[in-house]
């Protein structure tokens, strides 16, 4: 392993001199899932990655309290990037950062190792772990100001393709500038609501993809500012219109063979991916705060259109929240399940984590699948999310102790600054008449 690495960290090296790369910024992302960057120069890289770059982590959301705050950001070579947008020499890279405490011992802040963890036991289970995303997102004609509504770039609806629709050539560079830093994309159309666009991504293992979908959030605001737009991830920002989902598609392999797969069973589903499937039911309301973490992700979850509302299954109920996709039935590699909760804000590495866990909890205990006669409902709002994710042993094991606290007092403060507030719904309804 260690000549694997120094041959990536070579690779790395050889390329920022003849491409010219003077800048490289490493990224990595906080506990709610906000990406943040450190530049160095090519010169301090070899040292990067034997030692790391030491910061101040009491700085970073979630990450360490005053008292324990100097904290590593050590570059991982397989994540080098050249970023595309940055035309103009000369050039600048990116690579995603572990972070590290001083004695070299991996953060327990860290989402990405939050979501290794959770790999590497399924490896030690047999299983790899292979995602897929559906990204959805908004474009607004300008960044919303506070009390104003936002103005979608336009009116088109699911699928349109009309010269008014501005989206297309608004994916077509995105597109291009994802794939141009080897992020393999499957399809994009416009979705539903006006100015909304969705981008899928190729299947990869969890943590590429939430690798992936960091950089595709930050690509995607990169290029809305080059076309003079404003790009939201926020999950439902109009009352009237779907809101904005991330529905991810899983399988686990084992070696070359899909685990889910059984020519034999009903929907070529194995026992393997219907006790998954149990998992992920059972467990659904605890991971909800994870998966769905803002207060503006409840009103999308219950806010009609094919938002899950209940934790139901199913092969065709585009409303459900765990369906089993039929699009090539008897294809082995096609066979997988698509859980339908996330949002497109989450943090992708905790969201992961805690429904591959779900999932592998449903596998390890043998979990049985029931028919979804009477389902119950997913979290009405984040309070009740919250709750549900305090009595978890499940997501308190999965995430560690210090972000499992964190994101309980994070998510409560969240919810009484929220519930405080007299909104415009109230101002509105109330004022003229009482």
């Amino acid at each position: 392993m260690g000549t694997e690495i120094s041959k990536q960290e070579e690779f790395v090296l050889r390329t920022l001199e003849e491409r010219d790369i003077r800048f490289v910024r490493l990224w990595f992302t906080d506990v709610l899932g906000f990406l943040k960057s450190v530049a160095i120069a090519p010169a301090e890289l070899e040292n990067a990655f034997a030692e790391g770059i030491g910061f101040d982590g009491s700085a970073i959301e979630g990450f360490a309290r005053v008292t324990e705050s100097d904290m590593l950001a050590k570059p991982d070579p397989a994540t080098f990037s050249i970023l595309p947008w940055r035309t103009e020499a000369p050039g600048a890279a990116r690579m995603f950062c572990d972070i590290v405490m001083p004695d070299g011992t991996p953060s327990p802040a860290d989402p990405r190792n939050v979501l290794r963890r959770i790999l590497e036991k399924a490896a030690t289970m047999g299983y790899t772990c292979y995602t897929h995303p559906e990204i959805e997102f908004f474009l607004f004609k300008e960044k919303p100001e506070a009390g104003k509504a936002p103005v979608p770039v336009d009116q088109g609806g699911y699928f349109d393709h009309t010269p008014a629709v501005v989206g297309h050539d608004f994916r077509r560079q995105a597109i291009t500038l994802l794939e141009a830093m080897g992020i393999s994309v499957e399809f994009s159309h416009h979705e539903g609501a006006p100015g909304q666009q969705e981008i899928d991504l190729r299947y990869a293992d969890a943590l590429s993809t939430a690798d992936n979908i960091m950089t595709f959030r930050h690509v995607i605001k990169e290029v809305a500012l080059d076309q003079g737009f404003h790009a939201s991830f926020m999950p439902k920002p109009f009352t009237d219109h779907p809101g904005s989902g991330m529905h991810t598609h899983v399988s686990l392999f084992k070696g070359e063979d899909n685990a889910f797969y059984d020519p034999n069973a009903e929907l070529n589903l194995s026992a393997v991916g219907r006790s998954f499937i149990a998992g992920l039911l059972k467990h659904a309301p605890e991971i909800t705060a994870i998966t769905n973490q803002w207060v503006n992700s409840y009103k999308r979850l219950h806010g009609g259109g094919e938002a899950p509302a209940f934790v139901n299954w199913g092969p065709s109920d585009r409303g459900a929240l765990v369906r089993v996709p039929m699009y090539k039935p008897k294809k082995e590699n096609s066979t997988r399940i698509e859980f339908r909760s996330p949002d497109t804000a989450c943090n992708p590495y905790l969201a992961y984590a805690v429904m591959l866990a779900a999932g592998l909890k449903g596998v390890e205990e043998g979990y049985v699948l029931q028919d979804s006669k009477d389902p119950i409902s997913l979290p009405s709002n984040l309070n009740e999310a919250i709750a549900a994710m305090e009595k978890s042993d499940l997501v308190r094991e999965t995430l560690g102790e210090h972000v499992f606290e964190y994101v309980l007092r994070n998510k409560r403060a969240e919810w009484q600054d929220y519930r405080r507030q007299v909104s415009a719904y109230e101002l509105d309804r109330y004022l003229p008449v009482l």
